[in-house]
């Protein structure tokens, strides 16, 4: 699905000249972009280009390019079960920001890197419903707590830090820049050429 107003590629061939996506050519690369909120579409689109890579070359390593505000978390789940699932190495790049869910995703790389003026967010998983009865909210928030110990879970082990470390941190809003995120083990270099 494509959101933004991706530029396009203009190539000679015997047939003339062929237009396609950008995407197209950086996938022939084994490079896929992360770079939108994370949501159904968005990591259905992610998750077909995984599966995609690993069939063409199951031990090649496929790049990430992050640069997202996160999303929903439960959709963002399902993409790190596939990353953690595939045989290829998985290298993430953060380009901007990796907020939220994005964090997660980011971490979970087995090669994390960041550009110098990049950051990471990391915090608790937000609850977006409000009013109801008690028993609904008492499920939600029930939930809500069984989310937010999953995500700490996969923090910590990505990390290195422990879960009461990583609940700590995730209970406001933390911001990293790739010196702090590397320093906490959220990344693991800083990076100046792509």
């Amino acid at each position: 699905m494509e959101i933004w107003n991706t530029p396009g590629i203009v190539k000679e061939s015997s047939r003339g000249y062929d237009r396609f996506s950008i995407l197209d050519d950086m996938l022939l690369d084994r490079k896929i972009n992360c770079v939108m909120e994370i949501n159904e579409d968005t990591v259905n689109s992610l998750i077909m280009q995984i599966l995609y890579l690993e069939k063409q070359d199951p031990a090649a390593e496929i790049t990430v390019y992050i640069n997202s505000p996160g999303g929903s978390v439960q959709d963002g789940l399902a993409l790190y079960d596939v990353m953690q699932a595939v045989s290829c190495p998985i290298r993430t790049i953060c380009i901007g920001i990796a907020a939220s869910m994005a964090s997660i995703l980011f971490a979970a790389g087995d090669r994390r890197q960041m550009l110098a003026h990049s950051r990471v967010m990391i915090h608790d998983p937000r609850i977006f419903k409000t009013g109801g009865t008690a028993l609904e909210l008492q499920t939600i928030s029930e939930n809500l707590m069984k989310t937010r110990a999953v995500t700490a879970e996969i923090l910590s082990k990505h990390t290195g830090r422990s879960a009461e470390e990583i609940l700590e941190k995730t209970r406001t809003d933390s911001y990293f820049s790739a010196d702090e995120a590397v320093g906490f083990g959220l990344a693991d270099e800083i990076i100046t050429k792509l």
